[in-house]
This record gives C-alpha cells, structure tokens and sequence, in this order.
C-alpha cells in the first residue's frame, strides 16, 4: 500500500528481482521476526548466516516503512553523550554500549563495502550545526567526550561551519567524520538481498496479527490465515508498532518525519550547498536534516503534522525552513515530498525488551536508526543463538506504557510549541 501524498526521492529500481516467498499454511522456522526494515533483514541475514532458519514477514513491501523513507544519514553515536550514559549505566554497562553506539556506522560502511551491496553511499562525516552559542558550548563538551574516545571529529568556529554548510546561520558546530550518508531504500532491498541469499525466507504482503506461546516455542497468526511455529521472534517493527505485543505501542511515541527535495541545483548552487557532501543536522530541539541527495538535489527534512497529510500544504514548513538556511534556494522547484515514522522514548534511550523467554524487540531510535538498527542485526543474531544477553549492546527493560498515552497528539503538540518557543529564545 502506498502512502497518500508521499513520493520519495529514492526510487525502487524497475529490474530489481522481488525477494517474495510466500507463506505456506503452516510452517516451522527456528527465528520469526515480524518487520522487514532495517532491524529486521540485518537480524534475519545474520541469523541464516549462522545456520538458523529464519522467516521475515513485512505487512507492506520491503522499504515502504521508515527503513527505506528516512534521510539516509547514517549517524554513529546516540543522543546521549559517552559521560551521560556511563552515569546512567554504570561504568561497565556504560563503556560497552559507548563502543556499540561508536561503531554502528563502521558497521553500515563495512557491510557495504565487504559484500559489494549495490547502495550509494558517501562517508564523508556528519555535521551537528549549532544555532546559538548555548549549543555551540554543548557540541564543544561532546567533542572533549568522543575525542577522549578516539573519535575522528571536530569542533568548527563561524568560518569553518559556514564554509563547510554553505550556510550563514550558525555560530559553530560539530562534524563527526566517522558518519556518512546513504540511499536507505537501497540499503533496505539489498539487506534483504543478502538475507535470501543466505537462507531467510521473505513474506511481502502479510500482516501478522496474532503471537502467542504454543508448547515450547511461539505461534504466530496472520491476517490471511496462516501460521507459523517459532521457538524464537523478534518484533522489529519500532514506529510501526501495533497492538501485537501488550504495551509495546502505548511505549513509544511515533512521530511523522516530513521531507522535501528540490529540483537539480545549478552547478553554481552545488559548489557552495555542503560542497564537501556532509549531512547536516541542526541544533536546535525542533530540527531540520539535510543533505545533497541523487541527481544534485537538496534535500530536507523535519518534524511534520500528527496526523496523515492532506495536501502540498503540510509540507510548507520545512520550505521555509530551506529558504532560511539558504536564501539562494527562494523560487527552486520543489518536486518531491514524503513521510514516514520515527519512534522516540520519555528518556531518548532505544529500549530493548524481551517480555517472555524468546520473544525479544528493540524499539526506539531517536534519529540514529540507520546505523543502529543494521549495526544491531548481529548482537541480536548472537542472542538468539546463544541466549547470553552480554551479547547484547543494551541492557534488557521491562515494556512501561507512557501515561496517558491516549492525549499524545495532545502533549506532543504542547512539547513542540514549548521546544519552539525555546529555540527562539536560546542565545
């Protein structure tokens, strides 16, 4: 099904082979996993390279979720800082995601690169653009955190922020050399590529809307009345989540990411937008995203509407988001728009849950979701063969519904027009 008023830059390619094997009536695998994005093709091509059989249902076709509709900036790291996350888990449990969340992009670039995937990628860093000096100060302290780490970065004044973006905007920033950009879609189909090639069977097409316990494993229903006998599952469906496991959706809030990509610039545009082929992303609590997409356009992206847009109309903010960044790009054609999900938590920390014994799901990625959710398939892979959670990045939380989770639209519409109102006043 696609999505009403959402025509994405990053196109399927027409001669691409569908990776479609349909579900028999009953079957028996040893790792189900419902979702076929990013967690769940990385998790499900890892897991068949270690001789699991595995089967990947997906209720739409592989890419149309958040998987193969986000930016495509493939963004090491997590929201929290190294310091924060050691405070928040300890200095053992602390250090050891600190080194998961610093490698994911590694993780992204190297799978590229070591199976030949056929996804346009550029890594040439990630730049964290600061709005006020309050920001600039902060992005300073991250960099005194990760350059203690070892990480290949750099913190920007005026001139070079200016140079590096284009853009007269900003007083600083941060550029994080270890990030890169990619064509998600791309990523996505050949993730799923290369989980068929190694064994997973894919389902295209089919809902799962029932999982419960049956003898020593799982037994999943879908919508079209088959089933399927597991002795493990993994629920990567993050924003998409549904009622399929109790508290799961009432867990996370699901956000709509909106996007824009012009014409193809002039040439005159593109010597001086990002000359260098960074991502960008601003500071400010509300942000914007951007990057030079395929065929030499710009391409930004930003917080949108609650609900399903209704027209071009809805899309208005982020334009003028782009002419403020860049007064030069006024009266450039905008010829695509698009949408899709993003889940983020209370406290901006992915959660990973394992309810019951064998049924296991990580939710909640807060920006990051390229790196970490492809990074996460092969400690998730481990887990399920081996059932030791050291293999696992995070450490293992109960499913706690947000309060009220019913008025979200309400309180989340209250929290944007606060954190706007904040970004004016910041200095």
């Amino acid at each position: 099904m696609e999505l009403p008023f959402s025509d994405p830059i990053w196109q399927r390619p027409a001669n691409r082979h569908r990776l479609h094997t349909p579900l028999e009536t009953s079957e028996t695998v040893d790792v189900a996993i419902v979702g076929g994005g990013l967690q769940g093709l990385s998790t499900a091509y890892h897991a068949a390279c270690r001789g699991l059989a595995v089967r990947v249902i997906e209720a739409r076709r592989i890419g149309q979720g958040a998987s193969g509709l986000n930016g495509g900036q493939v963004i090491p790291g997590l929201k929290h800082d190294p310091e924060s996350l050691v405070r928040m888990l300890g200095e053992e449990q602390g250090e050891r995601l600190i080194s998961f969340a610093a490698g994911t992009a590694d993780a992204v670039f190297g799978l590229i690169e070591d199976r030949a995937l056929d996804v346009p990628n550029r890594r040439n860093g990630w730049i964290q653009a600061c709005h006020t000096h309050t920001a600039l100060a902060s992005a300073a302290d991250r960099h005194r955190q990760w350059q203690a780490r070892g990480a290949d970065a750099a913190l920007l004044n005026a001139a070079e922020i200016s140079r590096m973006t284009g853009s007269t905007a900003y007083v600083g920033g941060w550029l994080n050399r270890r990030a890169g950009v990619v064509d998600p879609l791309s990523l996505t189909l050949e993730l799923a590529r290369i989980a068929s090639e190694a064994g997973a069977l894919i389902a295209e097409e089919e809902t799962v809307s029932g999982i419960r316990r049956e003898g020593g494993g799982w037994r999943l229903s879908t919508a079209s009345g088959k089933a399927i006998r597991a002795k493990k599952v993994v629920v990567a469906t993050n924003a998409y989540s549904e009622a399929l496991v109790p508290g799961l959706r009432e867990s996370l809030v699901a956000l709509h990411s909106f996007q824009i990509a012009t014409a193809e610039l002039p040439a005159s545009l593109l010597e001086t937008i990002l000359p260098g082929g960074q991502a960008a992303s601003d500071s400010r609590r509300i942000l914007n995203y951007y990057r030079i997409g395929p065929g030499g356009r710009f391409v930004l992206g930003g917080r949108g509407r609650m609900s399903v847009p209704k027209s071009e109309a809805d899309w208005r903010h982020l334009e003028r988001s782009m002419v403020r960044l860049y007064p030069a790009l006024e009266g450039i054609r905008i010829e695509r728009r698009w949408f899709g999900r993003v889940a983020v938590t209370p406290d901006y920390m992915p959660r990973l849950h394992a309810p019951e014994d064998g049924l296991i799901m990580l939710a909640g990625c807060q920006g990051r979701g390229v790196a970490m959710m492809t990074a996460i398939g092969g400690p998730l892979a481990e887990f399920l063969q081996t059932g030791e959670a050291r293999a696992l990045p995070f450490l293992l939380s109960p499913i706690r519904p947000i309060p009220f989770h019913r008025f979200r639209r309400v309180g989340v519409g209250a929290h944007v027009g606060w954190y706007r109102l904040l970004d004016r006043l910041e200095r």
